[in-house]
């Protein structure tokens, strides 16, 4: 694979907006995650929410797009001032030569969830106001994107599930590699809904404690909602980093499960180290995928070990951000950014008691370090994986 330029990038998340604040935190060692409720959910959980959405307006051209979800979109175009950088490259190369390709996983479900609270009486209809295409459906985030950024490109959504805001790096690359486009605008939103937190109760995987990645009392995830976004460009004169290659695999062992020898995720990172001409000794931090449920964090152990053995340094960074789902490919794909731009590995947190079955050389505290090169971990239901490997731009 040819190398593609990362020109800009920036994320929102619990631990706020843009890259100087979530710098600042993962240096900190400080979490964004808190116990509270969202909504009227009735759980004993921790959950990573991004302050100030509600207070967010949408474009009055836009207005019918107004959800929780694309409020959420719109942090992440203002932060850092990424909508300026896609326009610089929109006037460069023409609007219908930029694509939009986001991940989501429940998109803008909670639009839906208000939506039947207010149900007529005697019909059970919803409420005229209520805009499925532009709110619920899966496409609509990058409908969103795409208009709010004035790009006539192709756009799409991945929605594979947690791989899904990882995915899309691949599929951008893939446009460019084949002519079809210069650019792209990359990236993954979700927002929370109780959908997600019923959900993941009720297959017993959400913590009543704040996650443990690696751990070896870990009893579950937190869940968090984030927007990341990344532009990739056929050529720039100042990249961020560079994309060097992405792995993709579908193992389909389960449902929900992943394969417990991590079977899938172990092909995923071979086949990223090999599009980037790597072998794995080049690669100085791993980020894992790390959701601190018994099941995933044994199974990615695994993987790693097999492809990197016991010496690369690897962390999950969820115990930060909590598990954002469809955006954690996009979210982590900026932390690696940031370890390379800045040269740090960040610490995994809140892990009281290491695993002993546990191998990786697992990091609890962020310290500073030549990082040259990272990989990127993101593993979604039913065997989808994915690994990311990016490059400093010097």
């Amino acid at each position: 694979m040819k190398r593609v330029a990362v020109s800009d990038y920036t994320l929102v998340s619990a631990l706020g907006v843009g890259r100087a604040p979530t710098l600042a935190a993962l240096r900190e060692g400080r979490s964004g995650l808190a116990r509270r409720q969202f909504e009227t959910a009735a759980l004993d959980t921790w959950i990573g929410e991004v302050e100030g959405v509600d207070a967010i307006r949408l474009p009055a051209a836009l207005a019918e797009f107004e959800c929780r979800n694309n409020r959420l979109a719109q942090m992440g175009l203002d932060a850092d001032g990424f909508a300026q950088r896609v326009a610089k490259a929109r006037a460069r190369y023409g609007a219908h030569r930029v694509g939009v390709f986001l991940g989501t996983s429940t998109s803008g479900i909670l639009q839906t969830e208000l939506a039947y609270r207010r149900r007529a009486a005697g019909t059970g209809a919803l409420p005229a106001d209520f805009h499925y295409a532009q709110t619920h459906n899966t496409f609509s985030v990058a409908d969103y994107v795409r208009r709010a950024l004035a790009l006539q490109g192709p756009a799409f959504v991945v929605s594979t599930a947690c791989s899904s805001g990882a995915k899309v790096f691949g599929n951008a690359a893939r446009m460019m590699a084949l002519g079809l486009i210069d650019a792209a605008v990359v990236g993954g939103i979700d927002s929370l809904c109780l959908t997600t937190l019923y959900g993941f109760n009720s297959l017993e995987l959400l913590s009543t404690e704040i996650c443990r990645p690696y751990d070896a009392h870990r009893n579950g995830l937190s869940v968090g909602e984030a927007a990341a976004f990344a532009l990739l460009e056929r050529d720039a004169d100042t990249p961020q980093a560079w994309l060097l290659g992405v792995g993709e695999t579908s193992d389909g062992h389960h449902m929900s499960s992943p394969h417990p020898e991590g079977a899938g995720a172990a092909e995923a990172m071979r086949a990223a180290l090999a599009q980037a001409g790597l072998a794995p000794g080049e690669v100085d931090y791993i980020n894992l995928h790390g959701t601190a449920t018994p099941n995933n964090d044994s199974a990615e152990d695994m993987a790693v070990s097999a492809v990197f053995g016991p010496n690369t340094p690897c962390s999950s960074t969820k115990g930060a951000t909590g598990h954002t789902l469809g955006a954690a490919g996009g979210v982590e794909a900026a932390v690696a950014m940031l370890a390379l731009q800045h040269g740090f590995i960040p610490g995994g947190l809140n892990r009281l008691v290491p695993d002993a079955v546990l191998h990786c050389h697992y990091i609890d505290t962020t310290h500073a370090a030549d990082v040259k090169v990272v990989a990127s971990n993101s593993f979604g239901f039913g065997g989808s994986n994915a690994c990311l490997v990016f490059g400093a731009a010097a």
